[in-house]
């Protein structure tokens, strides 16, 4: 296999962007609210699709590298940015707040996007991949709507969140009480427009030159930037993650689950793979929550997990 490397990242960058501009094709889906964001990319000699359902502030964009990746390695490749992402629709005049009416809608975004464009042009065995809200979405998807998925592979999914220093029972409660008065278009408290942290301090990765880049895309690109969550997207989330014991998927599920993650709620990921059957869990030492945005060490352990879990769930 194929891994892309921190060391030849920066003279890589004409390869990843000669892909990007000439291989990926790039559209948009309508919906009846507005158009999604996506692209796809088949190989000459494909075996396994995988579909990919990213993280929240998170677009095609940021994904180039690992697309790049999976492309070389013979992985056809289908990804969407999901609404209030990347280069998708947004609900609001303000673009930088974060804000869904239902959770539930992602998922039905993700179910059109299966059906109109992936199952359009591969009809081969595929793989639904995901990170943090994506992995979030990913579940929904696949506990409400017929598929043919062989697989999930979720990186640090968004089972349950952080809500730092305030308790989680008066986080909901804060959150349903402001949507009920008419504040779900407001910020919730502390959350601001996109605002990027300087690479010591932040909380996603511990690799210097994907951070870099990152940061560098969205500042060249302002439309794909977000800024932070509303009080409705909060409720709405809230209620998503009080529904997650009920939902059942029946298919094998692989949780990548970030060891020093500061996003997301490791717990929940636990007590997912414990009442789930055919799950495997694996938890990466020293991570940040961005798993497929880490430092070597960590990545390619990860891909390398996410190929077999590829391999096995396709025979």
């Amino acid at each position: 296999m194929f891994y892309s490397s921190e060391n030849e990242l920066k003279s890589n960058q004409s390869a990843i962007s000669n892909f990007y501009d000439n291989t990926l094709t790039k559209s948009y889906l309508n919906t009846p609210y507005g158009q999604l964001f996506y692209a796809y990319a088949i190989p000459k000699n494909p075996h396994i699709a995988i579909v990919i359902s990213s993280g929240r502030i998170e677009g095609l964009e940021k994904y180039k590298e690992l697309l790049w990746e999976l492309y070389n390695n013979n992985y056809a490749v289908f990804i969407i940015d999901h609404q209030g992402q990347g280069r998708s629709y947004r609900h609001l005049k303000n673009k930088h707040k974060g804000y869904v009416k239902r959770f539930e809608d992602y998922a039905a975004d993700l179910h059109l996007f299966n059906k109109e464009v992936v199952d359009n042009y591969w009809q081969g065995k595929k793989v639904l991949v995901s990170h943090s809200m994506g992995g979030a979405i990913a579940f929904d998807y696949l506990a409400h709507f017929e598929h043919t998925f062989s697989g999930t592979f979720l990186s640090a999914p968004m089972l349950d969140i952080y809500t730092k220093g305030t308790p989680k029972p008066l986080a909901k409660l804060v959150a349903s009480t402001a949507t009920l008065l008419g504040f779900q278009y407001s910020y919730a408290l502390g959350q601001t427009d996109y605002t990027p942290d300087e690479f010591a301090i932040n909380t996603l990765t511990s690799s210097p030159i994907r951070y870099e880049l990152f940061r560098k895309a969205y500042k060249q690109e302002p439309k794909l930037q977000l800024g932070g969550v509303t009080y409705g997207w909060l409720h709405t989330t809230f209620a998503f993650i009080s529904s997650v014991n009920k939902l059942t998927v029946n298919i094998p599920l692989y949780i990548a689950s970030a060891q020093n993650d500061e996003i997301v709620d490791n717990s929940a990921q636990y007590k997912l793979a414990n009442r789930h059957e055919n799950t495997i869990l694996e938890s990466f030492a020293d991570a940040k929550h961005e798993l497929f945005f880490e430092r070597d060490e960590i990545r390619q352990p990860l891909l390398k997990s996410l190929y077999q879990f590829c391999e096995s769930v396709t025979i």
